[in-house]
């Protein structure tokens, strides 16, 4: 029987790319027949945002980044698009452009109490749906809360930086492996897939590991009885 395959994701709260991928990868491991576990990984796209940029994403892409605002603008009205045909309803107008290394130190300490998936898929929504803020410690603590975490205590280790140690390990794991955008997704260790792919690339390549597993299996099982 093929093992857990293990699925490792780099990805941003405020990376629009990463909520759909997030979506066209729960997709995908529908079509695949084995069991998959999930870990995700920080990484910031723009560590140098302040925590309460006084702007809207389109102020930040054309005045940090240099893009055109009318560019910048058929940007987000086709990622918009491309999040709608996944059930996603962006809403850009509500957007609060941040910081995010406190959220992901919110999703390390969510991890530690196994609440990781929950906590990345609330604070995807609270930033691209919702308008919520996910830079200030007081708003994640209430996003925390919604989803049954110990709100002072996210706050005493939010406030304290108890998982800042976590992120920073995740982003130099990041460097290590190239990765230079996201989300990105490594399969069982070995696979990697970056971008936001269809369905059926993230079931491939889980079919493939899970292939991989059984060959091993078959493998040592044959060196055994030759013994």
């Amino acid at each position: 029987m093929s093992e857990t395959i293990k699925v490792d994701i780099w990805s941003d709260v405020q990376c629009p790319w990463c909520y759909i991928g997030k979506r066209k990868f729960e997709a995908g491991a529908a079509l695949f027949d084995g069991s998959v576990e999930v870990e995700y990984h920080s990484f910031e796209l723009a560590p140098d945002t302040p925590v309460d940029f006084a702007g809207s994403p389109i102020d930040y892409l054309s005045e940090r980044k240099g893009i055109p605002v009318a560019q910048v603008t058929e940007m987000l009205a086709r990622v918009t698009g491309i999040a709608e045909s996944v059930g996603l309803h962006y809403d850009y107008d509500s957007v609060h452009q941040t910081n995010t290394v406190i959220s992901h130190e919110l999703l390390h300490y969510a991890k530690a109490h196994g609440r990781q998936l929950d906590m990345k898929e609330r604070l995807l929504k609270a930033y691209f749906v919702d308008g919520r803020h996910v830079g200030r410690i007081e708003d994640l603590a209430d996003l925390a809360a919604e989803i049954g975490l110990d709100r002072a205590d996210v706050v005493r280790a939010l406030t304290a930086h108890d998982y800042l140690a976590d992120v920073k390990a995740d982003v130099a794991q990041a460097n290590a492996y190239g990765i230079q955008g996201v989300p990105f997704f490594v399969i069982d260790g070995k696979y990697g897939i970056s971008g936001a792919q269809d369905p059926e690339a993230f079931a491939g390549a889980l079919r493939q590991a899970q292939a991989d597993q059984n060959e091993a299996a078959g493998t040592t099982a044959a060196a055994g009885e030759d013994r």
